[in-house]
């Protein structure tokens, strides 16, 4: 069964729960002609499912005590369809509402429910639920269409779930996979999540490369366990053994306690070694016994060594492979660690989603610093595209958070940008100098930094809309008449006549 509803990923990216969870419930209501429905995720911490928000007939209805959990009961009363539906793992069909001991009355006018588990890594994540108010509503069929829809909407339940449970650190783990580059590193971390092998995040500086492991880590069966982060950059040589793996009292001078290291902080969990690259070698032997063998011995300890378990995830945006060959990093340590290898893209192979990144990093950094700014101006957004982003997207993340900073007003302007980027921009489009006791007017500026970029940006509307002038004045946001006015005046031509 085809469920046109849900052929855009774009849609259900949205790192908001609730819009995610609203969207699903009304593709499952209308797969099953159901009046209502509701989706249950289950909460780690509070052990049960929890109950956020019952959707009817397209109205988003407070259950009584929002953020209500769903436990097990313990005192011989029934479950619920809900529960008994999570805890087995299987579709839960009730076409009769007043016999079935199961149901928990919340609507008066509730006849039948279907519930079905919302898989994640071969155990549920949670339920969908749709109910009617006729009974008998439910077939075989809907129970099919029910659980498709439920298995299509997973990644993208969990990934809003993970937005939502992280969204006060300033770090959510969510990776918005809205380019085919993107949706390749999704897959694999799907994949590679569920198990406990050494993955390699490899990309350049400013990648996100952090973020992919956390989400690895977040969306294993060790979400529950500890995540150490070690930045072996960032460690002075002679104190990074002990920062990996502890020490005893007196092991050296200024060790006036004993030591835990970071491998035992991350026992049962993940550790991340950022920058592998820059691991001395006389340490590098020792982090492999540490992986294959599970065990750590304290700087200065004559015990036996300790047992760990640590999924290790490493990152660099050093050619490991070439260090080997050179001799500077051992060849099984690298065979060891890179049992699977994530490469994240550079932003500039993905521009074409420049704007869709952008303004989530603005309404991030908005409600960061508390400041109404919602948009991007076109020629802000023209300098952006133009700029190579050499620091990749936390470049773009920290140029915005700049920007809305800065801003006098709720939209982003070019002078908003940083210095630097707007120089950098300058600099390759080649600006006629003014004279140095003449201030340039306003727009002499913008014909400056902006001309030779909105002609840019004109042409690459019109390629992606395949020469449509009135869809690509759609994309940009202004009427036929100003587009072809905009094309005038920039010289930009039609390579053929628009149907």
């Amino acid at each position: 069964m085809l469920l046109p509803e849900l052929n855009t990923a774009r849609e259900l990216h949205a790192a908001d729960i609730e819009q995610v969870g609203r969207r699903l419930v009304q593709v499952a209501c209308a797969q099953t002609h159901a009046n209502n429905g509701a989706v249950f995720l289950y909460d780690s911490k509070a052990k049960g499912l929890s109950v956020d928000f019952h959707v009817v007939a397209d109205v988003v209805v407070t259950l009584p005590g929002t953020g209500t959990v769903l436990r097990p009961r313990r005192d011989g009363r029934r479950n619920g369809i809900a529960l008994t539906c999570f805890e087995s793992g299987e579709p839960y069909v009730c076409n009769d509402t007043s016999k079935d001991p199961n149901y928990a009355k919340y609507f008066l006018d509730v006849a039948a429910v279907l519930a079905v588990p919302i898989p994640w890594q071969g155990k549920p994540l949670g339920v969908l639920t749709v109910a009617s108010s006729t009974k008998h509503a439910f077939t075989p069929e809907h129970v099919k269409a029910l659980e498709l829809v439920a298995a299509t909407s997973a990644r993208f339940l969990r990934r809003a779930q993970l937005a939502r449970a992280t969204l006060d650190s300033g770090r959510p783990f969510v990776i918005k996979g809205l380019s085919p580059a993107w949706l390749e590193v999704e897959r694999k971390v799907e994949q590679v999540s569920g198990t406990t092998a050494p993955v390699l995040v490899t990309g350049e500086s400013g990648t996100g490369k952090d973020l992919v492991s956390r989400s690895i880590h977040f969306n294993s069966r060790r979400s529950g366990k500890p995540y150490v982060t070690v930045n072996c950059a960032a460690i002075p040589e002679n104190l990074l053994e002990s920062v990996l793996f502890g020490h005893v009292k007196g092991a050296f001078t200024g060790a006036t306690a004993n030591k835990v290291g970071e491998f035992q902080k991350a026992d049962g969990g993940t550790l991340f070694l950022d920058e592998l690259g820059e691991l001395p070698l006389m340490l590098q032997a020792k982090v492999l016994r540490a992986i294959e063998q599970g065990e750590v011995s304290p700087v200065g300890s004559n015990d036996a060594p300790q047992r760990v378990d640590v999924r290790l995830i490493c990152a660099t945006n050093r050619d490991l492979a070439q260090m080997v060959r050179e001799g500077r990093f051992r060849d099984d340590l690298y065979f060891r660690v890179s049992v699977i290898t994530v490469e994240l893209p550079p932003l500039r192979s993905y521009k074409d989603n420049l704007e869709i990144l952008s303004q989530v990093f603005l309404q991030q950094a908005a409600k960061k610093h508390g400041r109404r700014v919602d948009s991007i101006s076109r020629e802000a957004m023209a300098l952006l595209a133009a700029h190579d982003f050499p620091g990749n997207v936390r470049e773009l993340k920290n140029s915005l958070e700049h920007a809305v900073i800065l801003t006098t007003t709720d939209e982003v302007r070019p002078e908003d940008l940083p210095k630097s980027m707007r120089q950098a921009t300058t600099t390759r489009a080649g600006p006629v100098a003014a004279p140095v006791n003449e201030l340039p007017t306003l727009e002499e500026m913008r014909e400056r930094w902006v001309g030779p970029h909105e002609k840019q940006y004109l042409r690459d509307l019109l390629m992606r809309t395949e020469g449509q002038v009135s869809a690509a004045a759609k994309l940009a946001g202004v009427n036929r008449v100003t587009f072809y006015r905009l094309m005038e005046k920039h010289g930009v031509r039609l390579a053929r006549t628009a149907v």
